[in-house]
């Protein structure tokens, strides 16, 4: 499910859930580089600072901060980040 006014998000022909794009954004607001960004990331799930959302509740999900998961994580994070730019929505407050 998708909200509305939002554009696709897809990674590897799945649809990703909208609290993980919502929470990539939120992360990504301050266009920070890597690994910059990796510890903003923890930063805003260690204290649940987007939404509630915890490192565990982001597992569930398919966002991952293991190292052994980084790679996808990254390709997530890029996913979103690249359709946001082409589809022209900088800024998606939430």
């Amino acid at each position: 499910m998708l909200l509305s006014g939002w554009p696709d998000y897809s990674f590897a022909s799945m649809e990703l859930d909208p609290k993980v794009i919502g929470f990539i954004l939120y992360c990504t607001r301050q266009k920070k580089e890597w690994p910059d960004l990796y510890d903003e990331m923890c930063r805003v799930a260690g204290q649940g600072l987007y939404q509630g959302l915890h490192y565990r509740d982001l597992r569930k999900m398919g966002l991952s901060f293991s190292l052994s998961g980084l790679g996808t994580t990254i390709q997530m994070i890029e996913s979103v980040t690249e359709s946001r730019i082409e589809n022209g929505s900088f800024s998606h407050q939430t």
